[in-house]
């Protein structure tokens, strides 16, 4: 049975390390198997190989925590739906967009900190019980189980949307063996009839409830190791590293439809450290500059070759507005230039012949 008293304790510590939302969900075995087999059997995870790999593992929880009864799920705020600032780029070149959830700290470490904390408290009460924390590297479907703890539904472009909250949230879990009283899951299909993020898709990588990986611009500048294609390349658009796209249109991510409760705000970590790049600063990296530029970044998982295969693609896209002749002359400087990476080079020379 059930321990409604340890339940209510865990939602409440939950509250008091400052999470926006907590819940808890069975962790029976997923539900979206066969779209999940359907899904990476079409190759629509591209090169992310962990994820076939890992396909068991992200079936059932119990396979991560033997005895696993209950996710303890949390999630954070990290943009208040606001656009961004228009910045003063007079006489500065180009420059490439981050996405928002990765502006600020990691949110791995931010999120895994304090539910490690959460974690040792219960342990030391609850010495026979097993607990795992993951926050998005582990093969856990998180999104299912968010929905399931009444963290919110599963929209259209496959994210996570709570009524008041929008999208722009993170998750965390813990996997327990403890028994805990289940959430009352979050009412399905957010969207009704709504369709922008497909509309608004610079790639057409989103059909309702699920994204071509393959298309997705997040995972062409994250995940993506090789080149990437020219027609895609052309509708990154100036994204260097990840999208927003689909969430800067949703609805619910609008200002006015975003609750005002104090217990919404944003973390101070999550505060932006930069909204971009400059492209040159970026193709002229070494590798000690990337490693100081993404100090305490979810983006430090970006290797040097991407980020200039990236920076290359935003310039080509600049470019074709309006053509510099020395940013020009800097991509030929790459394509020319044999101690570059292969891929570096593939794409420096690509957008040259555009």
């Amino acid at each position: 049975m059930a321990d409604a008293t340890v339940t209510a304790d865990v939602l409440r510590r939950c509250g008091e390390l400052g999470f926006a939302r907590a819940g808890i969900a069975s962790a029976r075995p997923t539900e979206w198997g066969d779209e999940l087999r359907a899904w990476i059997g079409a190759d629509r995870h591209g090169e992310m190989a962990y994820l076939r790999r890992h396909l068991d593992l992200m079936l059932d929880p119990e396979r991560l925590l033997p005895g696993a009864r209950c996710v303890i799920c949390v999630a954070d705020r990290y943009h208040d739906g606001g656009a961004d600032a228009v910045a003063d780029t007079e006489g500065a070149g180009p420059r490439g967009r981050i996405a928002r959830y990765a502006r600020g700290r990691d949110y791995h470490d931010v999120i895994r900190r304090r539910l490690h904390a959460l974690c040792d408290e219960l342990r030391a009460e609850h010495p026979d019980a097993g607990f795992r924390v993951c926050v998005d590297t582990a093969p856990l479907l998180e999104r299912e189980y968010a929905q399931r703890a009444g963290l919110g539904a599963v929209g259209k472009n496959t994210l996570v949307i709570e009524r008041g909250l929008g999208s722009y949230i993170l998750l965390g879990e813990v996997l327990t063996t403890l028994d805990l009283a289940h959430s009352e899951p979050a009412e399905p299909d957010p969207c009704g009839s709504c369709t922008r993020c497909i509309e608004a898709c610079p790639t057409d990588a989103i059909t309702p409830w699920s994204v071509d990986a393959t298309k997705c611009i997040s995972y062409l500048t994250i995940e993506h190791r090789t080149a990437i294609d020219d027609e895609l390349a052309r509708r990154v658009d100036d994204w260097i590293f990840g999208c927003d796209v689909c969430q800067e249109v949703c609805p619910h991510n609008h200002p006015t439809e975003l609750s005002r409760d104090a217990s919404d705000e944003i973390r101070p970590e999550y505060a932006p450290r930069r909204t971009g790049f400059d492209i040159r600063e970026v193709l002229g990296w070494s590798e000690a500059d990337r490693r100081e530029a993404f100090t305490t970044s979810a983006m430090k998982r970006a290797r040097l070759a991407m980020m200039k295969r990236n920076a290359l693609v935003v310039a080509g896209n600049a470019l074709a507005q309006n053509d510099d002749p020395s940013l020009r002359a800097r991509v030929e400087t790459i394509a020319n230039d044999d101690t570059e990476d292969e891929v570096v080079r593939a794409t420096a020379t690509a957008v040259l012949e555009r």
